[in-house]
């Protein structure tokens, strides 16, 4: 008889335990439900109804396999010698809800695989009441991810607020979400370039904001402006920027001129002596340090500093040679400057081979366009392939509601995404640069203390380009 006690002493204990954990979790779902904001209880209430749903609708959908052979226990439990009724199989998924939609991952079963999936992604939108509902191969073998989005993460305003912290991961540029609610990082490590086109006030000086305001707290990234717009640094929209630059310019071509052959000079300096003074013969072997920072070159309205003037007249033919100079050492600072540490980002309203010279923009491996006006114009942004993806050309992002959205190929993929990067305002600009104003040094200054000496005196030593034959 003490033993019996004993023994439902232990059954009511575990009853208690089990609905003591019932309890729990209950409470922690309550407490999340609340904590999250309006639209994320939209996308909750959504995840619940897809789990307690999925049976049924993956079954209509054609998601499910009949399996005829029984189980073990159906064997042995089978006296009467019938035949077993087959069993239906579902893929088991997992839902995770956020402000957009849901994410869901699912276990492949045979002949329910991906390709099955992206067929039923249009019925599984319908019945889950979303816009879009996309099928990518998930992170594990035999795994789907499924992503629902019930808002447009396009057509929705985001606005960024730089932490001021410094990056974990150099060269790491944040752009924002895609139209399925995904971030997207664009790794700029040992890469030499950006071209970025499209409208005026569609985004690209935004874009370029926050991705200064995101490095800016590191001592590892120096910075030096070029804005072709403006004469001065007060009047455009790198004002609140500039006291975090080493160097400013603005549309003055012979002003732009001596600057960027002083970075060319820079550049040959680090050239002549990275073995030297770093060991090795790219930096990026290493990483960008305080000491031999990361030199990010904004050329603003590139157009400017490269537009071919017609003219004889001396003033003109004079403004030519200086174009024409320019576009010569912005070429090598794209093609020779990657293994040193110098990365160079160009704007421009089109980026065709009038604004930005084709032997600059086709070295750059990264390309962005926000809305443009003409097929042409998409092409010379993003290359030929566009005209394949006719519904993610930039042409079609010419609606107010789609500024701040731009456009660029997929890594690794084929096709092209579309991005809503977000809003700085200018106030976090201002602050977050005058927070790392100390950490402003010039490279060329660093070169020296690490190499004993000049920029000059290095780049007067660095090989030059191989004689032409006679």
């Amino acid at each position: 008889m003490n033993e019996l006690n004993e023994a439902f002493g232990w059954l009511r204990g575990a009853v208690w335990l089990g609905l003591g954990l019932i309890a729990l979790w209950a409470v922690v779902w309550v407490v999340r439900y609340l904590m999250a904001s309006p639209m994320e209880r939209i996308s909750i209430r959504q995840a619940v109804r897809i789990r307690w749903g999925w049976k049924r609708l993956a079954q209509m959908c054609g998601l499910s396999v009949t399996d005829k052979m029984p189980t073990a226990l159906a064997s042995l439990a089978n006296t009467d010698g019938k035949q077993p009724t087959p069993r239906v199989l579902v893929p088991a998924l997992k839902v995770t809800p956020d402000a957009f939609g849901v994410m869901a991952w699912a276990t492949c079963l045979p002949k329910v695989g991906l390709a099955e999936f992206q067929k039923a992604a249009p019925y599984l939108a319908d019945a889950w009441r979303m816009t879009r509902v996309s099928v990518l191969p998930g992170g594990k073998p035999g795994q789907v991810m499924l992503r629902g989005v019930r808002v447009d993460p396009l057509i929705t305003p985001t606005v960024h607020v730089p932490t001021g912290r410094t990056p974990e991961e150099y060269a790491k540029w944040d752009l924002g979400v895609d139209e399925f609610g995904m971030p997207v990082f664009v790794p700029l490590k040992e890469v030499p370039g950006v071209a970025m086109g499209g409208l005026p006030g569609f985004g690209k000086t935004s874009c370029v904001n926050r991705l200064v305001c995101d490095w800016a707290p590191s001592p590892a990234v120096q910075f030096v402006f070029l804005d072709g717009k403006v004469s001065h640094a007060y009047e455009g929209d790198y004002a609140d920027l500039v006291r975090r630059a080493f160097a400013f310019c603005g549309d003055d071509l012979e002003e732009a001129n001596k600057l960027l052959k002083e970075l060319v000079e820079l550049r040959r300096g680090r050239s002549a002596s990275i073995r030297s003074v770093l060991g090795v013969k790219n930096m990026w072997h290493i990483g960008p340090s305080a000491d031999w920072p990361l030199v990010l070159i904004v050329i603003d309205e590139a157009h400017t500093y490269f537009r071919d003037h017609k003219g004889s007249d001396p003033a003109t033919k004079r403004l030519a040679a200086l174009a024409a100079e320019n576009a010569r050492l912005v070429e090598d600072l794209v093609k020779k400057g990657r293994s040193v540490g110098f990365l160079t980002l160009l704007t421009t309203q089109k980026t065709t081979g009038d604004a930005i010279p084709t032997f600059i923009r086709d070295v750059c491996p990264v390309g962005l366009s926000f809305a443009q006006k003409t097929a042409d114009a998409a092409v010379a942004a993003l290359g030929d392939d566009i005209r394949e993806w006719p519904d993610a050309s930039p042409v079609n992002l010419q609606d107010p509601a789609y500024v701040g959205v731009t456009v660029m190929s997929q890594h690794g993929r084929p096709g092209f995404v579309r991005i809503r990067t977000p809003y700085v305002a200018d106030e976090d600009a201002a602050r977050v640069a005058e927070a790392t104003a100390h950490l402003v040094h010039h490279p060329a200054q660093l070169l020296e203390k690490l190499s004993g000496r000049t920029a000059v005196d290095l780049a007067k030593e660095a090989p030059g380009p191989p004689a032409k034959a006679a």
